[in-house]
């Protein structure tokens, strides 16, 4: 009985010390590709500074043209603020609203994270004061909205005559018995 009972685990068909040396190559490789991905990077910034910036050659020049260029790298400073500037306020309004359409995904998912609320003990007549303002006075009696039957009338309900429907289907049938009907609906008359 015993051994019908238990369920038989799947055995890799890869060893332990197998899977070990696969994770460690894997490691090594996406550590040379990472390695190679920061040389990459750092050969880019290079030429781009180099194509954008080139390097000055401010020995021979006089105190006028050393003005000049100054001015010039001013102007440049200016228009990559104000590219950066502009950049930004992009990227912060790109933020914003893909930050707006999660929000309107999740409202049409209908996911949303509820927080845990606590377990309070009200009594429905606070509850009522809390909801109304405390100018109004409820009470919670829910029996003295009832209406009141008496016996008699639950009586009189019973005594009703229930007959067999099959007897009196020709004397209904017709304009006739439709009168006998709403008459008798009506009640007797006084």
């Amino acid at each position: 009985m015993p051994n019908q009972l238990q369920i038989p685990q799947k055995k890799s068909k890869i060893s332990a010390s197998r899977k070990l040396m696969l994770k460690s190559l894997m490691v090594a490789k996406a550590k040379e590709e990472l390695e190679q991905e920061l040389i990459e990077k750092e050969e880019e910034k290079e030429r781009y500074l180099a194509e954008k910036a080139p390097p000055l050659q401010t020995s021979s020049m006089s105190f006028a043209e050393l003005q000049e260029l100054c001015r010039e790298l001013h102007a440049k400073i200016d228009e990559v603020d104000e590219e950066r500037y502009d950049i930004e306020a992009k990227v912060i309004h790109n933020t914003r609203e893909i930050k707006d359409l999660n929000i309107k995904v999740l409202d049409l998912r209908g996911k949303f994270k509820r927080p845990n609320l606590r377990r309070v003990r009200v009594s429905a007549d606070a509850i009522l004061r809390s909801l109304l303002g405390s100018k109004h006075k409820v009470s919670l009696d829910l029996r003295a909205n009832l209406k009141s039957v008496k016996k008699e009338d639950t009586e009189k309900e019973k005594s009703v005559e229930v007959s067999d429907w099959r007897k009196n289907v020709e004397a209904m049938s017709g304009m006739e018995g439709r009168k006998k009907m709403f008459d008798a609906a009506k009640g007797p008359t006084q």
